[in-house]
């Protein structure tokens, strides 16, 4: 296939690859790959469907499974500097479950209304899938090849513990993975609108880490109706309670102060977040709807989400259990571990129910450089920034083979449309344009990095 590089005048993305996005996307959503946590899940239909695409385009998928029909997709596009590194881009085929009674439509029709595609997967994230899916068969139609070897990985069971997906891929076929220095995924480039006229494209060059806790208090078994100062119910609840009311101390890592910055610019301020004595409670409502960028990436936080104990009224149970959802900043978590030792105190043991390191990504590198190009150049009057993700992604798993992650899943998307509150929500749905305008931004940064 002959090279078309970035800024030659072919572009590669024609009518039938901006079809084919939204056909993708309908198609991926009405495969039901609910994912309800603890294995029940089965991604291997979904995953077919992808392979049987991209066979079609000339490339050799593998499917790879740790646990029956919990199935992942892995291919290499082979690019024209064999010296290069290569780039991963990934994307998860599960989605969260969704209770129909409560959409206006079947959250598994894929229906398409109105210019919008509804559905769970829509935003989160079935869409880029269909997008990438389409890109590369594109790629095949017109004979172009990037510059770099792309690896794709469509995995499973993101939306839990990544066990079946990236992990299984990271732990057991890190060879496909081979020369990957960079990837990109969800949750990054697509339109927050903060006025009118004024639309940012955040490119997330962070996560916080994935920090589950459990906690377990042990105590005395007595009957309910007697003193028992050895209560394990008191004790963890006493415990739980201090957690959920601790205000983690303000910490701004090298993504968010840079984003707090540009943030502050466009608002005609000119600030220094590393300074002393910085104010950052005082500039958040100055930025307007923008602080959603930065306001919960400041700190470490720990939320209790669930108790147990007990197991008749009147008697006192020796042992009582909660977990807690924490997530720490990049560089936080010796401060996470040192706070959580002060807040259980001596009578609740705490351990790590599951854990994820925190990432961050350069920007002010090429790589960050081009993404942020790609998105302009189709939208002169959107303005990009770094971010950092309050939760996480793929990107951590693939990080133990030394990928840097992004996330970079391009959408232009109109004013009043809340795309944060349709990831895991109700009415999940995305624009037909902003599937073509994706296609187009994927294809230019791509073909540039």
């Amino acid at each position: 296939m002959a090279d078309m590089g970035p800024g030659t005048a072919g572009e590669a993305v024609d009518a039938a690859a901006l079809d084919e996005a939204v056909e993708f996307t309908s198609g991926l959503i009405r495969i039901d790959t609910t994912n309800r946590g603890g294995g029940d899940c089965r991604e291997r239909p979904a995953a077919e469907y992808v392979a049987e695409r991209l066979a079609a385009a000339g490339l050799e998928p593998v499917l790879l499974e740790r646990t029956p029909g919990r199935t992942n997709v892995v291919a290499r596009v082979e690019g024209t500097d064999p010296g290069a590194d290569a780039l991963l881009v990934h994307g998860h085929l599960d989605v969260v479950p969704a209770e129909a009674a409560d959409w206006t439509v079947d959250p598994f029709s894929g229906e398409v209304r109105d210019g919008v595609v509804w559905g769970r997967g829509a935003v989160d994230m079935k869409n880029t899938d269909a997008m990438v899916l389409a890109l590369v068969r594109a790629w095949a139609r017109h004979g172009v090849r990037p510059r770099r070897d792309i690896v794709l990985a469509f995995t499973a069971d993101e939306e839990d513990s990544a066990v079946d997906g990236s992990g299984f891929l990271a732990d057991q076929h890190p060879h496909l993975f081979e020369g990957c220095t960079e990837g990109i995924s969800e949750s990054g480039a697509f339109t927050l609108h903060t006025g009118p006229g004024r639309a940012l494209y955040p490119i997330a060059a962070g996560e916080r880490g994935t920090a589950w806790l459990k906690l377990t208090a042990h105590g005395t078994t007595g009957h309910g109706s007697k003193p028992n100062p050895a209560n394990a119910v008191s004790r963890l609840a006493a415990a739980v309670a201090r957690i959920g009311e601790h205000e983690w101390p303000v910490r701004l890592t090298a993504t968010v102060a840079a984003c707090v910055r540009e943030l502050a610019a466009r608002e005609g301020l000119s600030v220094e977040p590393r300074s002393p004595g910085f104010d950052l409670d005082g500039l958040l409502p100055k930025l307007g709807p923008a602080a959603a960028l930065v306001e919960a990436t400041v700190r470490n936080s720990t939320n209790p989400t669930m108790l147990s104990a007990g197991y008749k009224l009147n008697v006192v149970p020796g042992h009582a259990t909660a977990y807690v959802d924490g997530r720490i900043l990049p560089g936080g978590e010796r401060e996470f571990t040192d706070t959580l030792d002060e807040l259980t105190g001596p009578d609740v043991h705490w351990e790590f129910h599951h854990r994820e390191v925190a990432l961050e990504a350069p920007v002010d590198g090429h790589t960050y450089a081009v993404l942020r190009e790609a998105v302009e150049h189709f939208d002169p009057d959107g303005h990009v920034v770094p971010f950092c993700m309050a939760g996480g992604t793929d990107a951590k798993q693939f990080s133990r083979l030394g990928i840097t992650g992004y996330g970079y899943s391009p959408l232009k998307l109109p004013p009043g449309f809340d795309y944060w509150a349709l990831f895991h929500g109700v009415d999940e749905r995305v624009p037909v344009d902003a599937l073509h305008f994706g296609v187009r931004v994927l294809d230019r940064a791509l073909r540039a990095l």
